[in-house]
């Protein structure tokens, strides 16, 4: 059985009134005619996404969303938004990015309230700051609302906390897909020093290779490494193994997945709230 961890907060929908009231309460600014806003709406969990970005779909005249936003916060938005699929991913045709950028542009210009929903955070790997710049050279105003990464909330959901003074006083976070669609050239002997705990987004399908670079550069082959594959979703699933073992567990789970490295892993087994939680959070 799949576990129910987010049914939307609002069975009645989000509707103008739970919008003046939020508004209100929080005393937040309107999204303002020609504006477009940058969202993140966080990892997997729709109930990650932030109040700003609730208030956003509401009142957006038009949303572009990316392929990892869960449709449910779609159903949020007013009625007779227009929206649009914008999303991107790796080894699938998808929307131009100068398309995405000239829409954006175009329906702002034309006084909409354009929404630009993407999952996660927009400026952790996920083409905001080329968005944004566009906008700005275009002399459209937007405003930036960050979501919680996946980086974070994955490993949240999955048991695994980003940093502990126990274990770790630093943390980077590292993409495994460059724009060409390989492995990125990194300098794997600073990475490997750096910190104790690494996050790689966008890495399963070069995960072997990054463990032996990493290897290579110092690291021990049985430290704890960790694979979350659709973090924060209902069919979420971690596979925990050592960084020689990294290549072969990535090779069998879906291309959306995040590798961590780092004795933060071995944190899992007691933190791991979701598995414990499971019986309570599915109620029979």
């Amino acid at each position: 059985m799949a576990t129910r961890l987010w049914p939307i907060a609002f069975p009645n929908g989000y509707n103008e009134t739970m919008d003046r009231n939020i508004i209100t309460a929080l005393n937040l600014a309107p999204f303002e005619k020609g504006w477009v806003w940058l969202v993140g709406a966080g990892p997997g969990d729709p109930g990650l996404i932030t109040a700003l970005g609730l208030m956003a779909i509401a009142q957006a005249d038009f949303i572009l969303y990316d392929a990892l936003v869960d449709e449910r916060l779609l159903g949020l938005a007013r009625k007779g938004a227009g929206l649009i699929f914008a999303g991107k991913r790796a080894g699938v045709t998808s929307c131009r990015q100068s398309d995405i950028s000239s829409l954006l542009i175009d329906l702002a210009r034309k006084g909409s309230r354009v929404l630009r929903l993407k999952g996660g955070d927009p400026f952790v790997f996920g083409r905001g700051g080329e968005e944004a710049g566009v906008l700005a050279k275009a002399r459209v105003p937007f405003r930036i609302v960050p979501g919680i990464t996946a980086g974070i909330g994955g490993l949240a959901y999955a048991g695994i906390p980003v940093t502990h003074r126990d274990t770790n006083h630093a943390v980077t976070f590292i993409t495994g897909h460059g724009a060409d669609g390989k492995l990125p050239k990194l300098n794997w002997q600073a990475i490997g020093k750096g910190s104790e705990t690494l996050v790689f987004y966008m890495a399963r399908k070069f995960a072997g290779e990054i463990a032996a670079a990493l290897i290579s550069a110092g690291r021990k082959p049985d430290e704890p490494a960790a694979v979350i594959a659709n973090a924060a979703r209902q069919d979420q699933s971690v596979t925990v193994t050592t960084l020689g073992g990294l290549g072969e567990a990535a090779a069998a789970l879906p291309a959306l997945s995040i590798l961590v490295v780092g004795e933060n892993v071995r944190l899992r087994e007691q933190l791991d709230w979701l598995g414990k939680m499971a019986g309570a959070l599915n109620p029979a």
